[in-house]
Parts: structure tokens; C-alpha cells; sequence
């Protein structure tokens, strides 16, 4: 034990314990003499500044020993380290390990030892990012998962279209656009979600869940453009696991450049921007469109105009034949007529001939048979009462009055006598 009287050394206050101790912490890890320090960051937080602890690489949680290094990033050193890691598509996340180059400090309020946070290892912590993604990769790959949902069979005609994305962004309005534009009856069936941060992942996962039950042909995933960190969601182990697993179809439109995101890798089909991925959609029903409906309707119509224009044709040479028919039936029948004609002015002329030489022959005879010559010769007519001739004496009787035609008149007569025996 001790005697207070008895030592050398003098009594200091806490305050000045403190300064002791920040001087020698300083003169060995102070600003000017700054460490790197690697850990695993076993909590973080940010408000402004950023607040990080950190414990042993590998040490278990349940490690009620292990050293624990309050290290912190004031707000201005902060915004830039950030910028520099958001840039590279990191966040500083739970169980990450990180080394930190800064200083010791002494918050003599409180009794804590802190370390100030200058410079952080980003090349350190891409090559983490990157052995974590490597590792993801590999666990897919061996679990089959890969190439799982590029076995899902694809509709013919996807016209109903899942969708994950934030309305209202440009991605959005761009993917969209060349559904609607297209012409074709496409049903959008949106699911709103988050496409950055650290909420993003479980909204993506429930939406692609979501529309995996509802039924629809195929599940689009589209951000717009960003940086690294912007689109660290889509390397999320939660996301490439219900992509790879679902039953629908699921095409990517991340516009990002550089390698594939793990959604990416897993997903069925993934296009480099929401604009080429509405057009492969739309690419893809136009081909149907064109194979199963255009095509041959164009050939039935081809088809059909083939079919009419060898109608119009036939027609066109029945008409022209039936017109040169008709043309030379009537010419034929003209030449007829006129040869009729002819024969009938010829043989009109012969039967005028013919008949005005037996009209002559008839007057001759009757000239030589002609009463009247008879008359003036001498000869009589006589008629009884009757007008009968009389021809034989059996024509009259005694006493009968007859008429007698003589060449210059006629004068009545009384039968007063009858001679010579009747026949």
C-alpha cells in the first residue's frame, strides 16, 4: 500500500491527467503522427458526421472482450470521402472491413478515446465489394441459380408487362414510352419501389415477388442511370435470389455502364438501358405480330390481288374477244343482209318480170274472150227476169220476158216463140 506522504510524484486533477494523457497519445498517434487501422465496422452511423465502430477482423459478436475503436469522420472530411466512395458504388455497411488512416483524440467530457477518421482505404474496400460479389457469384453458380430464370419459358406475345420501378424518374417515363408508342395492347402492371439506397433491396424482392403471383408474362426491372453507389441495390443477395427464382420471366433495364450487375447476371434477359429494354418487349411482339398476323395477311392479300388481277384479266380478253365476236357477227350479218338484199331486189325484179308477162297474157286472153267484141260483132246477151244467161231454150218458156244486151244498150222482149228441140 501506498503512503501518500511518502511519494515523490504530484497528485494531479482529472483535467490535468487528461492533458497528460492527450499529450502523450498525441506525440505518438496525434495529427501529426497518423495511423492506418483496419477493422470490422461492427456499427454505423450518420447524421452530418459519421460515426463507425470498429472490432478485430474476424472476431465472434458474442465476444464480450473484443476491442472496440469508437472512430469518427467530422461533416467536412466526411462529404468528400463519401463523395469519392459513392463514386465507386460503395456504402459503408455492418461487418464490411475498412481500414481508416487518422489520429487519435481525447473527449475528455465523456472519458472516450476516439479516433478521427482522415483518409479511408477505398481500393481496400473495392476489392472487399468486389471478393464479396465474386463470392455471391460463386454461391449462385453453385446452387444452379445462374441460370435458372433464363430456363423460364417466355411468352410468344408478352403484352402483360410486370413492372419495377420508381414512378416519375426517367427510367420510368422511358420504358414506358416505347410500351405505349408501340401500338401494340400492352397492361403495365406496376409495383412501386425504390431502385437506390439501402431500402431499395426488400422493396425490389417484394415486387418481384408480387408480380411472380400475379401472373403477368414478364417482369421488367428499370433504373435509370447512376453511379456505383446509386445502383448497389441490384448487387444485392436478396435481389439476384428472387430474380433467379422466380417463375416468371425477369428482363433488366439498368442504365449503367461498366460490368453487369449481379440482377443483371442472373435475370433472363438484360438490356443496357429502360429504352432498350422497351424496345426488346416491343421487339419481341413485332416479330410475332409480323410472323403470325402481318405476314399472312399481306400473302392473303398478295393472294387475293394475284386472284383478281387474273379475274380482271380474264374479263378483259372475254370482253375483247366478245367484242371482236359481236363486231364481226354483225359484219357478217351485214354482208348477209346486203347479199339478201340484192337477191331479193334481183328475184323482186324477175317475179314484177314474171308477173307483168302473165298479167299480159291474161289481158290478151281476156281481150279475145271480151263481151263487149263479141257485142260489136253482132252477138247478144239475153237474161231472164233472174239476170240468169240464157244458154238453151230449157231457159225459157213461152211468154217469159227477157232481156237482151245488145253492143250499144239493151232492150226487153217477150218469148213469143220457141223453136228447135231442147237438149
Amino acid at each position: 500500500m501506498v503512503n501518500v506522504t511518502e511519494r515523490d510524484e504530484p497528485v494531479l486533477e482529472v483535467g490535468e491527467f487528461y492533458e497528460l494523457l492527450t499529450a502523450h497519445l498525441e506525440s505518438s498517434f496525434g495529427r501529426r503522427r497518423p495511423h492506418w487501422v483496419r477493422g470490422e465496422i461492427a456499427k454505423v452511423y450518420e447524421k452530418g458526421h459519421v460515426y463507425v465502430d470498429l472490432v478485430d477482423a474476424g472476431s465472434a459478436s458474442s465476444d464480450t472482450k473484443r476491442p472496440v475503436l469508437n472512430a469518427h469522420c467530422w461533416a467536412t472530411p466526411w462529404a468528400a470521402l463519401k463523395r469519392r466512395l459513392g463514386a465507386e458504388g460503395v456504402t459503408l455497411k455492418v461487418g464490411m472491413v475498412v481500414s481508416f488512416f487518422g489520429y487519435v483524440d481525447v473527449y475528455a467530457p465523456q472519458g472516450k478515446i476516439g479516433f478521427s477518421i482522415t483518409e479511408i482505404d477505398v481500393e481496400g474496400l473495392l476489392g472487399d465489394v468486389a471478393r464479396r460479389r465474386l463470392e455471391l457469384i460463386a454461391r449462385l453458380r453453385e446452387e444452379g441459380l445462374m441460370d435458372l430464370n433464363k430456363a423460364t419459358g417466355l411468352s410468344a406475345v408478352p403484352l402483360r408487362v410486370g413492372l419495377v420501378a420508381s414512378p416519375g424518374t426517367e427510367g420510368f417515363q422511358d420504358f414506358t414510352g416505347q410500351l405505349l408508342n408501340s401500338g401494340f395492347s400492352f397492361e403495365i402492371v406496376l409495383v412501386r419501389s425504390l431502385v437506390q439506397g439501402d431500402a431499395a433491396p426488400p422493396q425490389i424482392v417484394r415486387a418481384v415477388k408480387t408480380l411472380d403471383d400475379h401472373g403477368v408474362d414478364v417482369i421488367c426491372i428499370v433504373r435509370g442511370g447512376g453511379s456505383k453507389g446509386d445502383l448497389a441495390c441490384f448487387d444485392d443477395e436478396g435481389v439476384a435470389r428472387a430474380i433467379a427464382t422466380s417463375r416468371t420471366p425477369v428482363f433488366t433495364g439498368i442504365g449503367h455502364t461498366g460490368d453487369e450487375s449481379v440482377a443483371d447476371l442472373v435475370a433472363h434477359t438484360r438490356s443496357i438501358t429502360p429504352t432498350k429494354l422497351g424496345e426488346e418487349i416491343v421487339g419481341i411482339v413485332s416479330v410475332w405480330y409480323e410472323e403470325h398476323l402481318r405476314y399472312p395477311a399481306q400473302r392473303l392479300l398478295d393472294a387475293s390481288n394475284d386472284v383478281l388481277d387474273e379475274a380482271v384479266d380474264y374479263l378483259g380478253e372475254r370482253r375483247r374477244t366478245m367484242i371482236f365476236a359481236v363486231r364481226d357477227r354483225l359484219r357478217a350479218e351485214e354482208r348477209h343482209l346486203v347479199a339478201t338484199r340484192e337477191r331479193l331486189a334481183i328475184q323482186g325484179r324477175h317475179l314484177v318480170a314474171s308477173a307483168a308477162q302473165l298479167l299480159a297474157g291474161h289481158r290478151q286472153l281476156l281481150a279475145a274472150y271480151d263481151p263487149t267484141r263479141r257485142l260489136a260483132q253482132g252477138w247478144s246477151i239475153v237474161t231472164d227476169v233472174r239476170g240468169a244467161v240464157v244458154k238453151s231454150l230449157r231457159g225459157v218458156t213461152l211468154g217469159d220476158e227477157v232481156h237482151v244486151l245488145v253492143s250499144d244498150g239493151s232492150f226487153t222482149s217477150q218469148v213469143t216463140d220457141i223453136k228447135g228441140a231442147p237438149s
